[in-house]
């Protein structure tokens, strides 16, 4: 009973979600592309909230809030991708505040260049923090093995 036990926490599950030998007990890891997900699509919202603190943006909150809802969940997948091909954290963080300012030039010509800087300073700094996180606490993806 004892060593069916060890070996359930130590078995690895294919998928997102996959409990490793180095998490102890229930605790679960995450791929980079599923933590850049979570991490992104979070300070997106925020990103998009702090909106109200602006009150000239009240009549086009819905959009302020969904173009920087997208804009973060896109860029957290895309920098947990490119994560798993870097395995520098310079080059993880150099990657993410790109891969924010790319997205967030695009927001840019769609709202107008009135508001640059206030939507590329965040949209660099969302790449940064979720580089930053996929690279130190995102789980390297193994390629499945084909047998021959």
């Amino acid at each position: 009973m004892r060593s069916e036990v060890a070996r359930k926490d130590l078995a690895v599950e294919e998928g997102p979600l996959k409990q490793t030998a180095r998490t102890p007990g229930n605790a679960m890891s995450l791929t980079k592309p599923m933590l850049g997900l979570a991490v992104g699509g979070t300070l997106g919202l925020l990103d998009g909230l702090s909106g109200f603190l602006e009150p000239s943006l009240a009549p086009v909150m819905t959009g302020v809030i969904t173009s920087s809802l997208l804009k973060g969940v896109v860029a957290g997948v895309v920098i947990g991708y490119v994560s798993q091909k870097l395995r520098s954290m310079a080059l993880g963080l150099l990657a993410g505040a790109a891969i924010g300012a790319l997205l967030s030039l695009l927001v840019i010509l769609w709202a107008g260049m009135a508001s640059f800087w206030d939507i590329m300073l965040p949209g660099m700094l969302l790449g940064v923090i979720v580089g930053f996180s996929t690279q130190k606490f995102g789980t390297q993806v193994e390629a499945p093995r084909v047998a021959r």
